[in-house]
């Protein structure tokens, strides 16, 4: 253990705004399975310390896998080197405070034999081998991550938090005449392994073969302007990627974002209101303190139509003089926190979803989306629909295959004209500058009138 003040009080010095000290142990397990083999056992534990100081406008990092106090004061002088000569701004002393969450874990995963883990894992397999012959191959991977860290602020913050993630994944590819299609599908969030009930499993092995008989029963997917339904099935891939990227406030300050300099502004259908919610109950999103012990929030973004905030870290909101909304996130103690999204979520509006599809007489439905790229400057994106169906006369067709969906974000939320009374949830890990962060995203049924979608021309 280690004297938190004593390295605080070695790294502030000069034009020195703020430090931290991020302590960190993560143990976790995964395992990987391919054509009914195990690929990948790992159970390990990493762990080590970050240390950083701000001063205007620059941040300097430095990491060790030592809790040596004597090392760690060493670290710090070296990045107090940075800031200049004379005294930096004073280090306070709080009380310490420890991360509580509204809900339980009931089987902590590290706790459960790893031979449970693996007949899981085996079992899953199996299970959807059987629901679609056509399956050439499978992988199911499982990860469970045990994240205790303690983080210390030179503002006088001192903060214990013990995050929990599990997550099954399951990817499965077939064949048919020659033809190969791809299904993929993952479930999981801030639970115990009680969470993998027969019920779940069965649910994700039935989800995932059902897409993967239909790609390969499917039909090219039509080109053109079409009116698309997402589906709130959907989970949110699109605000997550097409407009929750350009709200984080390094890009957004900074000019690398479609938003920049529109706060207050119409961004949006009225219909259109976007939160980030940390504190949502099992999320995979969900943290009581974020990475450098602001207190979760719920953050709104857009209430309708109008934008009223970006997600802040310490070190944006200071240079910019806005409040951090709690969004600095780090993958580990290897990398500096920067603005990432927790849950972010599209809130329900008032119309049926059956009526929204109802009232569609030549369209897309998209049940789920895959991976594609987005530029935040211009706000252009284009998607991979791993799940969608031809909309024929306000009734679900047949579904397709080899589509894309291409637009703007700004102009895909001016032009939402109906918002469902339903919401449903997606999971992932979301990527950005080399670092990793679990997230949730969330959306209900939604009516685009115009987005072009990709595939064969007809």
């Amino acid at each position: 253990m280690f004297d938190e003040t004593n390295i605080l009080n070695a790294l502030m010095g000069g034009d020195s705004l703020y430090g931290d000290i991020f302590a960190e142990e993560k143990r976790y397990t995964h395992i990987q399975l391919e054509s009914e083999r195990i690929e990948k056992l790992e159970k390990g534990v990493d762990k080590g310390v970050g240390i950083r100081v701000i001063h205007p406008w620059k941040t300097f990092y430095a990491t060790t896998n030592s809790f040596e106090e004597k090392r760690l004061v060493e670290l710090a002088v070296e990045l107090r080197r940075f800031s200049g000569e004379g005294k930096g701004k004073a280090v306070r002393r709080d009380r310490h405070t420890s991360a509580e969450y509204p809900f339980a874990i009931a089987v902590d995963p590290e706790a459960v034999d790893m031979g449970k883990k693996i007949s899981m894992v085996k079992g899953l397999e199996s299970m959807v081998r059987k629901m679609e012959p056509k399956i050439r191959q499978a992988r199911v991977m499982y990860r469970d991550t045990s994240q205790d860290i303690r983080l210390f602020t030179s503002e006088g913050a001192g903060i214990e938090d013990s995050r929990r993630q599990v997550v099954l994944t399951l990817f499965i590819v077939g064949e048919d005449n020659g033809e190969m299609q791809t299904a993929y599908e993952a479930i999981g969030g801030f639970y115990g392994f009680e969470f993998f009930t027969d019920e779940a499993i069965e649910m994700l092995a039935r989800k995932t073969a059902k897409r993967l008989s239909g790609l390969l029963a499917a039909v090219e997917a039509p080109m053109g302007t079409k009116t698309v339904v997402l589906g709130s099935e959907a989970g949110g891939t699109m605000i997550h990627e097409a407009i929750g990227h350009g709200l984080e406030a390094d890009l957004a300050m900074e000019g690398l974002s479609c938003y920049k300099e529109m706060l207050g502004k119409k961004i949006a259908s009225t219909l259109v209101s976007v939160v980030d919610d940390k504190t949502l109950p099992y999320m995979r999103g969900t943290y009581a303190y974020d990475d450098e012990g602001v207190p979760s929030e719920r953050t709104v973004l857009v209430e309708s139509g109008i934008l009223k905030n970006y997600l802040f870290d310490r070190f944006h909101a200071m240079r910019y003089g806005m409040r951090s909304t709690g969004n600095g996130r780090r993958e580990s103690f290897r990398f500096r926190p920067i603005p990432r999204m927790s849950n972010t979520i599209i809130l329900p509006g008032t119309d049926n979803p059956a009526g929204i599809i109802a009232s569609v007489d030549d369209g897309v439905f998209v049940v789920k989306m895959g991976g594609g790229q987005v530029d935040t400057v211009r706000g252009d994106f284009v998607f991979e629909i791993s799940e969608g169906y031809l909309i024929e006369k306000g009734k679900v067709g047949p579904m397709i295959k080899n589509a894309t969906m291409m637009g703007n974000g700004l102009k895909v939320l001016q032009g939402i004209d109906m918002v469902g009374s339903d919401l449903g949830f997606g999971i992932g890990t979301c990527g950005k500058d080399g670092q990793g962060v679990p997230v949730s995203d969330a959306q209900p049924t939604l009516r685009i009138p115009e987005i072009v979608v990709g595939g064969k021309e007809q």
